[in-house]
């Protein structure tokens, strides 16, 4: 039997088995093999339920350690704990932070200036007018974006030594990276620990560490933005981040429209993009976290454009709002395309 460890939030709420994740039920079961049964550990953090699995004589060790990094990652960069850092940082414009909330502050930042700003840590005051980090949403008015514009400049973040500090009414949120950062620790305390085949999975995020026991890759499902019960395809992955943004994964209906979670810091509404989803494939998890989020908000011809010149090491999986799949080169050879009413298209590597 699959052994579990059911790690509780404070109050003593029991996290529920059935988590819904992105990766595919057979990359997870307990098939026995060379491997044995993987432990898994379950929680919930950084509003999103987690799963970590690890093959092993020290998985049980490495599962747990990697637990407690993303829970005290979690209370780190938490924007309602007034505990957090991040939650002084917006209260007082100013604070003394961690190294690695300085980390994530300078990615974010050179990923930013990559991107054209399209990722921004600041656009915070503008998730927080939507109600997206509430669950109490509403459109908010054109005087009221107006007003929370000037506060959106990721170049106004400054650091002085370990200390960070704000414009008079930002804030900021690290929603668009820290669960890529969280899953990329947790896979380098896997490695400490000798874990050589692992999954970690916290929502859209799926981090692997080498490939399953019996040698053969990891299967990441890539779900159909418009079919909540239908892949797009499946990928065949190992040591590697998958990262998905899309337009399914928080949103609400008003007049008739839809109003979906990723905001542009441009516009400061639902990137308009002409992508449900974008996916991205990396080494590095922070790195697939920040980029999946920025290439939804640029779109097709912009991505296409950033993966050919960018020199970072990243490959992705586009789908359109007309019907296309679109796959870089790089692994178009480990991609099963499920959804044959999308169009597949290949980019040639540059």
């Amino acid at each position: 039997m699959r052994r579990t460890a059911h790690i509780r939030r404070p109050g003593g709420l029991r996290i529920p088995t059935a988590l819904a994740v992105a990766v595919m039920s057979a990359a997870l079961c307990g098939c026995g093999g060379a491997g044995g049964e993987p432990y898994t550990g379950e929680l919930f953090a950084m509003d999103t339920f987690m799963r970590l699995s690890a093959y092993g004589q020290a998985a049980e060790d490495a599962v747990r350690a990697a637990s407690d990094e993303i829970a005290r990652l979690d209370a780190m960069w938490s924007v309602t704990d007034a505990d957090s850092e991040i939650y002084a940082l917006n209260s007082f414009g100013s604070a003394a932070v961690s190294p690695e909330t300085l980390e994530i502050i300078a990615y974010a930042a050179s990923v930013s200036g990559e991107t054209g700003g399209a990722l921004d840590i600041t656009v915070y005051p503008a998730v927080r007018a939507w109600g997206f980090t509430t669950d109490e949403y509403r459109v908010p008015g054109e005087g009221e974006l107006r007003e929370i514009a000037p506060l959106v400049n990721y170049r106004a973040v400054k650091t002085d030594g370990n200390t960070t500090a704000l414009a008079p009414g930002a804030a900021v949120d690290f929603g668009a990276l820290a669960k890529g950062y969280a899953s990329q620790r947790a896979a380098e305390i896997f490695r400490e620990h000798g874990v050589e085949s692992g999954i970690v999975s916290l929502g859209g995020n799926v981090q692997t560490v080498g490939r399953k026991p019996d040698g053969s890759p990891w299967n990441v499902a890539i779900q159909d933005p418009e079919d909540s019960g239908r892949y797009a395809g499946t990928l065949k992955t190992q040591d590697a981040a998958v990262v998905t943004s899309g337009v399914y994964q928080r949103y609400f209906e008003s007049g008739g429209k839809l109003y979906h979670h990723i905001i542009d810091p441009s516009t400061l509404r639902p990137a308009d993009s002409g992508l449900l989803s974008a996916t991205v494939v990396a080494e590095n998890g922070a790195l697939a976290d920040a980029l999946s989020t920025a290439l939804f908000v640029l779109g097709r011809e912009s991505a296409e454009t950033y993966w050919r010149n960018s020199g970072r090491d990243f490959d992705m999986i586009l789908i359109t709002e007309t019907g296309e799949v679109v796959i870089t080169e790089g692994i178009a050879d480990a991609y099963t395309h499920e959804n044959t009413d999308r169009t597949l298209a290949v980019l040639a590597v540059p």
